[in-house]
C-alpha cells in the first residue's frame, strides 16, 4: 500500500497527469506544457509510483487511461482549477483566464447552432478561456455532471436531480430540411401528403423510431425512412441531390441551411415543443470561468 503523503509529492506532476489524460499522448502533453517528451515520460514514472497504478497504457491510438486514472481525473482537475481560481483572485480585474478551460456538454445540433456564437461571447467575457464541447444528451447528462466530466450542459431535459440546478433557456420546435432542387419553383410549404411521400432520413441514437413516427401513427399514417444516422452534421451529405427530407430541431436546421444552401420548411405534422435547459452542479463553488460561460450561454437566448 502506498503511504506517500502530499509533502513528498511534486504537485507539478498533477499538471502532467491532467495533460496526459486530456491529450492521450505524451508528445501532445509535452507541447501543451512546453516541456520535452522525456520530461513527460519521467513525470509519468513518478506518477505511477505515487498512485501505485500504471495510469496510462499504450495502445495503437496513443495512451489510454486506466480505471484508476479515470477515477482520479475529475478530482485532480478540480484541485488544479481551484489553484487557478486562487491566482485569478489576486487580480480579478484583468479578467484573464489563460490556461483555464470549461467543459460544456451538448449534442451536436446545439453545438452547430450555438457553438460559434458562444465562442465569440466567451472571447469577450473571459479572454484566454478555452471551451471544450463534449457530446451528451438528456439520458446521460446528469451522471456526466455529477461525475464532474462536464461543468455545464445544454440539453432538452435530464436535470431532474436535487444535486443539479437547471434553468430553462427557451423552447424548441421542429422543421424540415431538404435539397432546394427537389422543390417546385416558389414552393415554400409541404403538405402532409408530400411529406409522407418523400423518403426520410432519421436522426436517432437507436436508428429505429423517432417522434415523427409517433406523430404520424396518431393520424394513422407512416413514413418511409431510407437511412438513419446519429449525427446532424451528416445531413448535408446525405440529403444532397436527393428528394429525401429530414425533420430536425429548428435551431439545427437553421444552422445547417445557412452554411450549406439546403432549404428549411415548416413541418406539416403537428409536433410537440420541448424545453431547452442549462444545467450545472448545485454544490459547485463559485468559479469566475464557469460563471462567465454560464452567463454567455444565457445571453445567447
Amino acid at each position: 500500500m502506498n503511504t506517500m503523503n502530499i509533502d513528498a509529492v511534486d504537485l507539478n506532476l498533477l499538471k502532467v497527469f491532467e495533460a496526459l489524460h486530456d491529450e492521450s499522448s505524451a508528445s501532445r502533453a509535452a507541447l501543451r506544457l512546453g516541456v520535452t517528451q522525456s520530461a513527460i515520460s519521467a513525470a509519468l514514472r513518478r506518477l505511477r509510483e505515487v498512485y501505485g497504478d500504471a495510469l496510462f497504457v499504450r495502445t495503437g491510438r496513443g495512451l489510454a487511461p486506466t480505471l484508476r486514472a479515470d477515477q482520479l481525473k475529475p478530482v485532480i482537475s478540480e484541485a488544479l482549477n481551484k489553484c487557478r481560481q486562487s491566482l485569478a483572485m489576486v487580480n480579478p480585474a484583468t479578467g484573464n483566464h489563460e490556461g483555464r478551460s470549461v467543459v460544456v456538454g451538448l449534442s451536436d445540433d446545439f453545438e452547430m447552432a450555438l457553438g460559434r456564437r458562444l465562442m465569440a461571447e466567451v472571447r469577450v467575457r473571459a479572454p484566454g478561456l478555452r471551451l471544450i464541447f463534449r457530446q451528451t444528451h438528456s439520458q446521460i447528462v446528469a451522471t456526466a455532471l455529477l461525475e464532474r466530466h462536464l461543468d455545464l450542459a445544454i440539453t432538452s431535459g435530464g436535470f431532474a436531480n436535487r444535486l443539479l440546478t437547471r434553468r430553462v433557456l427557451g423552447e424548441g420546435s421542429y422543421s424540415c430540411l431538404l435539397e432546394p432542387s427537389s422543390l417546385r419553383p416558389g414552393q415554400t410549404t409541404l403538405d402532409i401528403e408530400e411529406f409522407i411521400e418523400r423518403e426520410q432520413i432519421l436522426i436517432s441514437s437507436a436508428g429505429l423510431i423517432g417522434m415523427v413516427d409517433e406523430g404520424l401513427a396518431s393520424l394513422g399514417l407512416s413514413r418511409r425512412v431510407c437511412a438513419s444516422t446519429t449525427h446532424f452534421a451528416a445531413l448535408p451529405y446525405l440529403l444532397k441531390d436527393t428528394r429525401a427530407l429530414s425533420t430536425i430541431p429548428t435551431h439545427a436546421a437553421q444552422a445547417i441551411a445557412q452554411l450549406t444552401g439546403l432549404t428549411l420548411l415548416p413541418c406539416p405534422l403537428p409536433m410537440p415543443r420541448y424545453p431547452i435547459e442549462l444545467g450545472w452542479r448545485t454544490s459547485a463553488p463559485p468559479d469566475p470561468a464557469v460563471d462567465a460561460v454560464r452567463e454567455a450561454i444565457i445571453g445567447l437566448f
